[in-house]
């Protein structure tokens, strides 16, 4: 299915791996011109060649901190107009009891998970509203819509993030602007896999085990963690022409572990 955004040009922050790696690849694939940031700049620029090796698209890396002053700018002035804008970061570290998490790590989360992608939103929007076409997506997590105890530096963040997100798109729905997120739940990440490494090695277990053993103890319907690039493939969709009638909205796509019908 041809998603109509070939030629578009797509900002991905925090794209050099895992979920936000996937957005990037499935934009490509589409035909658009892609420019994605992360803080590192060999994993960054590896990702960029394969993609652009795959794809034949331009694929442009900018090695910055999105949730810097300072990354901002400089992301903003290699692209200050995309056609596109999908928003991610690293997810914050799970958590044990929730009175031992400080008031520094709940800022540096809200910070990078909720006033960031703000910031980005509110500059990115002027162009998309004069040109009558954007897209914004957020990749946010499931924690967001499912509140847990262990994701309390994730979920909160992130649904104030949701809230925000369709509070604006009524303003820019009549520009043909859309913003909608997408809420996954467990997937292979490096992310994941720095979380879990550990575990499993203090269990005696391959990485492998680990998520068996995880999704077995949360009864995690689908029997499996989700693929990054599944679930990018989700964000290009929402990215795309025939989407426009889509906004305000936030996707969970948790492998069935959820348990609202709406």
């Amino acid at each position: 299915m041809d998603l109509g955004i070939r030629g578009r040009r797509a900002l991905v922050n925090g794209g050099s791996a895992g979920m936000g790696r996937g957005a990037a690849l499935a934009l490509a694939r589409e035909g658009c011109e892609v420019f994605i940031s992360a803080r590192g700049s060999q994993r960054l620029e590896e990702t960029c060649r394969a993609i652009a090796a795959e794809t034949g698209a331009k694929v442009h890396p900018l090695v910055a901190d999105h949730a810097s002053d300072e990354g901002r700018a400089a992301i903003l002035s290699a692209i200050p107009d995309p056609d596109i804008f999908v928003a991610t970061c690293a997810p914050p570290p799970f958590t044990g009891d929730f009175r031992t998490v400080s008031r520094e790590e709940f800022e540096k989360s809200v910070a990078t998970a909720l006033l960031s992608p703000i910031d980005y939103i509110k500059a990115v929007t002027g162009p998309m509203v004069e040109r009558k076409w954007g897209r914004i997506v957020n990749i946010s997590t499931g924690a967001a819509k499912y509140p847990a105890a262990m994701r309390v530096l994730s979920g909160p963040p992130r649904a104030a993030l949701a809230n925000y997100c369709h509070a604006i798109s009524k303003e820019l729905a009549p520009h043909n602007v859309t913003i909608n997120s997408v809420l996954p739940g467990m997937h292979h990440t490096p992310g994941i896999e720095d979380v879990l490494g550990p575990r499993a090695a203090a269990n005696g277990r391959t990485y492998d085990e680990e998520v068996d053993a995880f999704v077995k103890a949360v009864r995690l319907p689908a029997g499996r963690f989700g693929d990054a690039e599944d679930l990018g493939v989700l964000v290009a969709m929402f990215c795309s022409a025939q989407a426009s009638y889509v906004t305000g909205q936030s996707l969970v796509v948790d492998g069935g572990i959820g348990t609202s019908t709406f």
